[in-house]
């Protein structure tokens, strides 16, 4: 008997056999290398394919820098992609929860890995969720230096995978967010979110479900539930460092995620302080107030789940308020007076939100 062949006489068992294909792999760095290779920047010391991305820091021009680092998913908006068949913009939002993550501590964007898991390899798809990925570096001057593909049989069922985002940014010493000046009548600013983002989606795919309606239905902002849902999360990076680096007066940046309005805008507040929104500040979009009529949502879940239109939120001295707000506005943002800094008091939330929008 042939040493090559197994005892029951059967053919050698490969790694592909067993569910794992190595040229699949091989195949998808050889797609998506020009993708990643637009995401260049300086301080990039390496290139796809080895054992670690190299990064020279010193090389993009920082004195006294910090690292900050962040890592993040997209959630259950997997499951709307993989109904959906919509592919290419998950990749985004996986950049955006990363890096809008770094520079809300003030912090420039250097470079990006993902993590993509699956059952079984499909080049295809890989190849539409990694080059989204590499967008979203693009559009936010990281570059994707490395990253995983772990294709692992039995974990996942057929056609399934799983995204996570890991970030690396830089920032000077003296120029860490939030800043600790923060003080009564600051003034806050918030910026449009796109949609849903990639939050509060395991909430929005029970209301969709529980009203019988499909991903095809209509959603009254125009186009299907699906598309709607799948729209990329907003990449706040350049129109932000642009405000830090031209406004002394920013103080502190809050990026609108799970939790909400009611649960982020606190994590840059010291203990004392506090913040009311006010009634006419901005509207809940129309996809959104369709989402909480259609299921039945109270106002201050809707606050805490969705960003309900804000994605990003801004602390700035009243003295610059405008200005910052026109520089927000000329880097192509939507931007609300949204309230003021408050005193807080034990016993009362930390936000203070109107009990409905217009």
């Amino acid at each position: 008997m042939s040493i090559k062949q197994s005892a029951d006489g059967s053919k050698p068992l490969t790694y592909a056999a067993s569910g794992v294909d190595i040229d699949a792999g091989s195949a998808l760095v050889e797609r998506i290398k020009p993708a990643a290779a637009r995401t260049h920047r300086s301080g990039v010391a390496s290139g796809l394919g080895g054992f670690g991305g190299l990064f020279d820091l010193k090389a993009c021009g920082f004195s006294d820098p910090v690292l900050v680092a962040a890592t993040d998913g997209v959630g259950t908006k997997l499951k709307v992609a993989l109904e959906t068949g919509l592919h290419d913009t998950v990749g985004i939002d996986l950049v955006a929860m990363c890096v809008n993550d770094l520079v809300v501590q003030g912090a420039e964007p250097l470079f990006f890995l993902d993590y993509y898991a699956c059952g079984k390899l499909s080049v295809e798809v890989a190849a539409c969720v990694i080059k989204g990925i590499a967008r979203g570096c693009e559009e936010s001057g990281c570059a994707l230096i490395g990253g995983e593909t772990a294709e692992m049989p039995g974990m996942y069922k057929e056609g399934e995978y799983d995204l996570a985002g890991f970030a690396v940014g830089a920032v000077e010493r003296d120029q860490i967010l939030p800043r600790n000046n923060i003080m009564e009548r600051d003034v806050v600013l918030g910026l449009a979110s796109s949609g849903l983002h990639s939050n509060g989606f395991s909430m929005a795919r029970k209301i969709i479900e529980i009203s019988g309606l499909s991903y095809d239905s209509p959603v009254p902002e125009g186009g299907s539930i699906g598309e709607w849902m799948m729209t990329p999360t907003r990449l706040y990076v350049r129109s932000c460092l642009t405000a830090l680096r031209k406004h002394p007066g920013v103080k502190a940046l809050a990026h609108i995620t799970g939790g909400g309005l009611l649960e982020n805008i606190p994590r840059v507040l010291q203990e004392n302080l506090g913040i009311r929104i006010f009634h006419n500040a901005f509207s809940l979009p129309p996809a959104f107030a369709w989402l909480r009529d259609l299921g039945k949502v109270e106002m201050q879940e809707m606050y805490r789940t969705f960003n309900c239109g804000i994605g990003m939120v801004v602390i700035v001295s009243p003295e610059e308020a405008e200005a910052v707000a026109a520089t927000f506005r000329e880097a192509g943002e939507t931007v609300f007076h949204l309230g003021e800094v408050i005193p807080w008091v034990t016993g009362f939330a930390r936000v203070e939100m109107p009990p409905s929008l217009p």
